[in-house]
């Protein structure tokens, strides 16, 4: 995902679904204002408090020619007179000032959006999902501090911290801040051990290796932390499935290989240390009942995910 510039002009539109992208455009925009004019008067508005006719009186250029600006952080809670004063600000806006509409989501201020479709730059910052995205994010704001971090260090704190984009970003900020030279996987877990160890995937490890007391522990931690439990028990079947496959392979010649990586198949192999053919199943049933009480059958997803993790741990001989 690249780093989208945002530059000044009479009216500039941010359509935000990932909040701290929204805050940091508003934030270069009110940057770039200061760097030309130190003495520019920005005024911040709040769109569902408006009072009709503020707009023209802030933004009209003063007898003492000092530049005027205004930003509106939540248009999409736009009131009446708002809307009708930008409808027709729209129609001529002062080329000397600056109006910065922010809109967060919604149906609301539709017209005021379709009303500057085409007519004024637009800068749309889309919900950030998915974790190679975070990444990217990530190794953007390392390179524009000018300094580097490994692949590894990038995936160990979006692995702890990726559920929240803006907590993720200040994270990397103290390490930039914190950790001199190229930053690596083992100065992430200096900073955020707990962690970097609470993700779904590294509940499931323990799981397997039959360690109930810190598959637990790291479960609560996750879930803490925003993993969900559909999520970790998901984690844990991935990996009993693939410990399946491998399982089965070994176990009858002539069956097909399963679709693995080599380093799948590898840690499958590893994994299985412990568990027979017998076992492995009844640790399948298991998280198959899990699944189907953390995504609804259960009154308390937390509790079904704690029962399946000390059930399947304990089928680990």
């Amino acid at each position: 995902m690249a780093r989208m510039a945002v530059t000044l002009a009479p009216i500039v539109l941010i359509t935000s679904g990932e909040p701290v992208l929204g805050d940091r455009a508003v934030a270069s925009l009110r940057r770039q204002l200061r760097a030309a004019d130190p003495n520019t008067n920005i005024v911040e508005i709040d769109s569902s408090q408006y009072v009709s006719g503020q707009l023209e009186a802030l933004l009209t250029p003063s007898l003492f020619g000092e530049p005027r600006a205004i930003v509106v952080p939540n248009l999409e809670q736009v009131n009446a007179p708002f809307q009708d004063d930008l409808l027709a600000y729209i129609q001529a806006p002062e080329q000397d000032s600056v109006l910065v509409l922010r809109h967060n989501g919604g149906q609301r201020g539709k017209k005021v959006l379709d009303a500057l479709k085409g007519k004024v730059p637009t800068y749309a910052f889309e919900k950030v999902k998915y974790p190679n995205d975070k990444a990217k994010i990530v190794v953007q704001d390392v390179r524009d501090a000018g300094r580097k971090m490994t692949s590894d260090a990038v995936d160990a704190i979006v692995a702890a911290l990726g559920s929240d984009l803006r907590e993720l970003l200040s994270a990397v900020s103290q390490l930039l801040s914190d950790v001199k030279g190229t930053i690596t996987e083992e100065d992430v877990r200096t900073y955020f051990a707990g962690r970097v160890e609470a993700t779904a995937f590294n509940v499931a490890d323990a799981v397997v290796a039959g360690r109930a007391g810190k598959a637990v522990e790291l479960a609560r931690h996750a879930v803490a932390t925003g993993n969900s439990p559909v999520a970790i028990v998901g984690a844990i079947a991935m990996k009993l499935r693939t410990m399946a496959q491998v399982l089965g392979v070994r176990s009858a010649k002539g069956r097909p290989t399963p679709k693995l990586n080599n380093w799948q198949a590898s840690r499958a192999k590893q994994d299985l240390r412990g568990w027979s053919g017998a076992s492995l199943a009844e640790a399948i049933q298991a998280i198959a009942t899990a699944d189907a009480e953390v995504k609804g059958l259960s009154r308390d997803p937390e509790y079904a995910l704690e029962r399946a993790i000390v059930t399947i741990c304990a089928l680990r001989q």
